[in-house]
């Protein structure tokens, strides 16, 4: 038992460390390992042993993208009930950004998860093709064929939402 202690808490080092290169705070690191470290517990039994570091990492970036969200919808939330105190910023200029970024997340909520994810990870995030083929458990060819066409149909969905504005 010792061993799969030592294993796992090598591993979630590495999730650890990983989260750190990739910009995110030291304590929200740390709460989003502890919560990854919770999930493999319970999920353990389901996992390829081969697979646990990928499965690790993306439970980790998940998270952390849920979280993410989360704290957008309060900053939003707080700038809508603050922005009239701001009187430095162009109001015009904030409400088009606002609305350019709710604008992007619905278009992407029009797109297949798995596309929607690789976006996320390539562009969000700036992984190399390489590293989101080795968080996702497939070939650096299929990151490339499937962000292509990622990228294809964000471009399709943008044109219909052109062309339905007019």
């Amino acid at each position: 038992m010792g061993d799969v202690n030592q294993d796992l808490n090598h591993e979630l080092n590495i999730v650890y460390r990983y989260l750190l290169k990739q910009g995110i705070a030291h304590v929200d690191a740390e709460d989003i390992v502890q919560e990854t470290a919770y999930k493999y517990l319970l999920f353990n039994d389901s996992i390829q042993p081969a697979k646990t570091r990928s499965w690790l990492i993306r439970v980790a970036l998940n998270f952390h993208y849920d979280q993410c969200r989360k704290l957008r919808r309060i900053e939003l939330n707080m700038e809508n009930e603050q922005h009239t105190s701001n009187s430095e910023e162009q109001p015009e200029a904030a409400i088009l950004t606002k609305e350019n970024r709710n604008e992007l997340g619905e278009l992407l909520s029009r797109l297949k998860p798995q596309y929607q994810e690789l976006l996320l990870l390539k562009y969000q995030s700036g992984l190399s093709y390489q590293e989101i083929a080795q968080l996702l458990g497939i070939s650096v060819s299929s990151v490339k064929t499937n962000l292509f066409r990622a990228r294809q149909r964000l471009a399709k969905v943008l044109k219909e939402a052109a062309y339905d504005r007019e």
